[in-house]
This record gives C-alpha cells, sequence and structure tokens, in this order.
C-alpha cells in the first residue's frame, strides 16, 4: 500500500492511464489535480477481493471501487480459469441488473470472454438474478456472471460468479480465480473486440417463466389477492408474467416503486429487511381494501422474496414476516405436497427446519450461510436462509429466487384462504406442534471496518459464559470447522434451556457479514407451547427472552445494539 504522497499520485496516473471509463477517468483526474491524497490513499489501499460472493463495492475509480478496469480484470481472471480448467471454448451467459454501470460491465465481460476465445451470450435486458442462474443450466454453460449489488445501498455495484452447475462459486474455484485475476497485466494487453458475442432473445426469458409452473400444484387455488413491490429493481415484469401464467389475479403494483431505478429513491436501502422499506406497500396494501390477502416484495435483483400478513390492531395494518417464518411455511407447504429430498438451511437461519424434516422422515442439513454452500447439498429439495433467500426448485434454479418462492407462497396463502384460513393460522399450527422458534437478529452497520474485527476478538478472548440468564452449554468457534462445515469466520453458543423461565433452548451465531459493512448476530429462543390458549404467553417468555439475549451479546461484543 502506497503511503508516501509523491508514489501515492504516480500509482493513481498511471490507472488513470489505462482506465476506459471517461467518467472514472474525469473522477480520478480532478481528485490527481486536488491532490487529494486521503481519497486516493483510501482507493489503492489495496484492490477489490475476490471472494466467495465475486466482487462488491462501491462504484468509483480506482482498484478499491467497482468500475469497469477492475471489471475488466475479473473477466480476464475468470476466462483464464475457466481455460485452465480445460473450458477454453465454453458459454459464459452474463446477466445484469438496472444498477448504475450494470450494461457497461456486462458488456466488458462479453467482449472479454470473446477476446479470451470463450462464447458469450448477454441476457436480453435487465432481469432478474435467478433468470440467470437457470440460463446457465438451461443453455448447458460452463460459467455465468450476474451484474449486480443486489440489495445493497445505490452507490455499489457488484459481480457475482456461477460455474456451470448453475451454483456461485465456492473455495477453492474463487481462491483460483483471484489468483489468475492477481496475474492479469497492463489493460491493453487483454483483447476487448467490439463484437462476436450473442445477445439472447426472449426465448430464455419464456423458458424460465415456463419452468416456474413446475413449482405449483396443477388445479391448486389461484385466487390470492397480493400487493407486490419489486423495490425499484428489474423483478416486476417477470413477477406480473410468473403470475400471469399461473393463474393468479394480477398484483397491485406498488406504483412509486415499480419502475427500475438505479437510485432507489423512496428507501434509504433497498432491502426488505430495512425499517420503512416496506411502509410504500403497506400504505398500497391499506389503499387497496380489505381484499388484499399478502404483500410481496422482491428485492432489486428479485433473488429475495419477502413476505408481509394483515396484523389487525398495528398502526400499520401489516406485519413483515421473518425470512425464518416464510421458511417454515414453505416447508410445511411442500411436506403437503409429498416433496421428497433433502431439506436444508444455514447455520445462523432458524432450527425449526430440523423439526419439521424429521417430523416426515426427510433428510436434513445445516450450511454455511449463502447458497453458495446450500446449492451443493446432495439430493437437495428446499433450502432457505433467514435472509429471505429461498429455492424452491433446484432442478431449475440453484439459487436464491424470489419469483418462484413468491408463486409458491401465494399458492399457500390460496389453499389456506380456501379453507378458511391464513399464514398465521399456519405459523400458530407450527408452533404448537414443534415449539415457538422466536427469532432476531442484532445488525450493527459500521464505517470503520475495524470495529468488527475488534469485537470478534474480544468474544473470543472473553467468552460469555451466560447469556439473559441462561448458561451457554457449548460455544463453537467456526474458524476452526466442524466435522460438516469448512472453517468460517463465526462464533456460535448453544444455551441450556430454563424450564422455570419457560424457555427449552436458545441459540446465538455471530458474523461478519459476507456482503455489507455489518456485524450480524443471530439469535434463536425456542419456547414449548402446550396448548392452543398458551401461544400468547409464548410469544411474550420469547420476546422477552430474545431482548435479553441481544443485551447480553450486545454489551459482550462491546458493541452498541
Amino acid at each position: 500500500m502506497a503511503t508516501d504522497p509523491a508514489e501515492l499520485i504516480n500509482r493513481a496516473k498511471a490507472w488513470l492511464a489505462e482506465d476506459p471509463d471517461p467518467e472514472t477517468r474525469g473522477e480520478l483526474s480532478k481528485l490527481i489535480e486536488a491532490e487529494d491524497t486521503d481519497e486516493l490513499a483510501a482507493r489503492f489501499a489495496g484492490t477489490l477481493q475476490f471472494g466467495t460472493a465475486g466482487l462488491r463495492g462501491e462504484l468509483g475509480a480506482g482498484p478499491m471501487r467497482m468500475n469497469r478496469s477492475v471489471v475488466i480484470r475479473a473477466a480476464a481472471g475468470l476466462a483464464a480459469y475457466l481455460k485452465a480448467q480445460g473450458e477454453g471454448s465454453g458459454l459464459v451467459v452474463i446477466g445484469y441488473d438496472a444498477r448504475h454501470k450494470s450494461a457497461d460491465f456486462a458488456r466488458d465481460t462479453a467482449a472479454v470472454m470473446v477476446g479470451a476465445g470463450l462464447r458469450a451470450a448477454l441476457l436480453p435486458r435487465p432481469l432478474p438474478t435467478p433468470v440467470l442462474a437457470f440460463a446457465i443450466r438451461h443453455l448447458g454453460a460452463v460459467a455465468g456472471v450476474e451484474v449486480t449489488a443486489s440489495h445493497n445501498p445505490p452507490r455499489d455495484n457488484g459481480y457475482k460468479v456461477y460455474l456451470g452447475d448453475g451454483s456461485q462459486i465456492v473455495p477453492p474455484a474463487d481462491a483460483g480465480i483471484a489468483a489468475e485475476i492477481a496475474a492479469v497485466g497492463p489493460l491493453d494487453g487483454v483483447p476487448r473486440p467490439e463484437a462476436g458475442w450473442e445477445t439472447l432473445d426472449e426465448a430464455v426469458l419464456a423458458a424460465y417463466l415456463e419452468r416456474t409452473d413446475a413449482v405449483l400444484t396443477p388445479d391448486s387455488p389461484r385466487d390470492t389477492r397480493v400487493v407486490y413491490t419489486p423495490m425499484h429493481g428489474v423483478g416486476r415484469d417477470t413477477l406480473v408474467a410468473a403470475f400471469a401464467r399461473a393463474g393468479f389475479p394480477a398484483p397491485v403494483v406498488v406504483a412509486e416503486q415499480a419502475e427500475p431505478d438505479p437510485d432507489f429513491p423512496t428507501v434509504a436501502f433497498p432491502n426488505p429487511e430495512e425499517p420503512g422499506a416496506m411502509d410504500l406497500a403497506f400504505a398500497a396494501a391499506r389503499a387497496a381494501g380489505a381484499d388484499i390477502d399478502i404483500v410481496i416484495a422482491n428485492d432489486p435483483d428479485a433473488d429475495r422474496c419477502a413476505v408481509a400478513v394483515p396484523a389487525p390492531g398495528t398502526p400499520e395494518g401489516w406485519r413483515m414476516l421473518r425470512g425464518d417464518e416464510v421458511g417454515a411455511l414453505l416447508a410445511a407447504h411442500l411436506v403437503r405436497k409429498r416433496a421428497s429430498g433433502t431439506f436444508a438451511t444455514t447455520i445462523v437461519s432458524s432450527q425449526l427446519l430440523s423439526r419439521i424434516a424429521a417430523a416426515s422422515a426427510l433428510p436434513y442439513e445445516e450450511t454455511l450461510t449463502g447458497f453458495k454452500w446450500l446449492a451443493r447439498v446432495d439430493g437437495l429439495r428446499y433450502a432457505f436462509e433467514e435472509a429471505l433467500g429461498y429455492c424452491v426448485d433446484p432442478e431449475g434454479v440453484r439459487d436464491k429466487d424470489g419469483i418462484t418462492a413468491a408463486l409458491l407462497i401465494t399458492e399457500l396463502a390460496a389453499e389456506l384462504k380456501q379453507a378458511g384460513r391464513t399464514l398465521t393460522d399456519l405459523l400458530d399450527d407450527l408452533a404448537r406442534e414443534f415449539g415457538l422458534h422466536a427469532t432476531d437478529q442484532l445488525s450493527v452497520r459500521v464505517e470503520d471496518l475495524s470495529l468488527i474485527t475488534d469485537a470478534m476478538r474480544r468474544l473470543r478472548e472473553q467468552p460469555p459464559t451466560v447469556l439473559a440468564g441462561l448458561a451457554v452449554s457449548r460455544a463453537d468457534d467456526l474458524t476452526r470447522g466442524t466435522e460438516t462445515l469448512p472453517p468460517t469466520d463465526g462464533l456460535r453458543y448453544y444455551l441450556a434451556g430454563s424450564p422455570e423461565a419457560g424457555i427449552e433452548s436458545a441459540r446465538v451465531v455471530v458474523r461478519p457479514s459476507g456482503t455489507e459493512p455489518k456485524l450480524k448476530c443471530y439469535l434463536e429462543v425456542v419456547v414449548p407451547v402446550a396448548s392452543p390458549e398458551a401461544l400468547p404467553e409464548a410469544r411474550t417468555t420469547a420476546t422477552a427472552a430474545l431482548a435479553a439475549v441481544k443485551r447480553d451479546v450486545s454489551a459482550a461484543a462491546g458493541i452498541d445494539a
């Protein structure tokens, strides 16, 4: 890392000389002219690291930002890796969302692939990430790239890489690609022809939409009324088309968030989980009247699906379901549909899925966080993670898919509606049968990443022995790995139950986010439910216990909740 101002300026000038983008060239030129060494130091402090999620970062000039130079190097490294794997004449499919620079990054990737001797095909326009994941397998590609930052802030973009099985890369492929990226020389040595790649037509989207039919039961009820928001992303047209094919009523689309907009003007963060992100959807549901059954949201690249249910007596009139709740609902629905195969979730998601699977004698597995791991489970039939990700058709899309998840939860709501019941009623049934699995999350966003490092070190050096009055019965430092999990930066605590407090067990997992500057703590409390009448008291007990666990974890980590 350059610290001398003159050396820093020289590095910036060298970067400027080969930057192919007039916009970032102008941006960097101004920083050089102003001798803004603080800002230059931040942009030249290293290189944006290629990891198991590919690349993701803030747009801007320099090696620590997302820009065309960084993307061209990433594409060249991926091409070199594929050639080293004997895939030098294979097809690479490239998709992109509607964020700033996404189309440019996609075209650059296609040009680099063709220049390296591979074949390249661009999706016809900005489309949901699941369409790209589907297209890889559908077209027999050797790899795929999706240009997206998913639900990150507007200033970010990203570069997600899949291999030929349609799953995101995992070690050691990520390290192999990173090494090839590091070996890329000057950009003028990377061939980038002006043409030679294919732009796919709408047939690939039609094939994806035809596949979405597979998640529904023929002749199941279809009368659910839905309010839907794509949250300024690319999901609307695909979801509306899928609903029309399925015979569901056309969703009421939230007008203010209907069109793709890379600035995401109506939300602080374009993530349905963030406070306030669903406000406009709830307002649209209230305006539409009592005939609306559920509210559905996709994140901007439509690989995640959020669901809200009526909540009479609350100010909003609606309650956002946690990802763990939707995951359990979809699992219960698939069990009733006699699904067979392995049910899987991640170590940070609710353990309720394990009990649902066990009750039906279905195989069950837990993986590290992310669908890059879930998609590789042997015999996978269904997977979910608490961050609103669901894979309900792994043969079609080996990744999370917010479109097919929306279809399946809407079918479930229709079946329950026909029986005079709701999603909330089914959640109550699951709590009575398996115990109330209440989950929450402590998520701390930081500007200084050293705060996350300090918190993890503090927890390792001074591990808690009691949280919320519950003894820590087992502590796992996940950096060491386990019999079933590769090493990862995380800590897991199992807490003993307390019959006096009405708590069966509890669990806490702490880890740095892999995609955002956040420390995340995942909390779960299990409360037995002796009878239907005991459910309200169980909820009160669980809420208080979660609050106490959150408080004590925050104190132990030395972070502000």
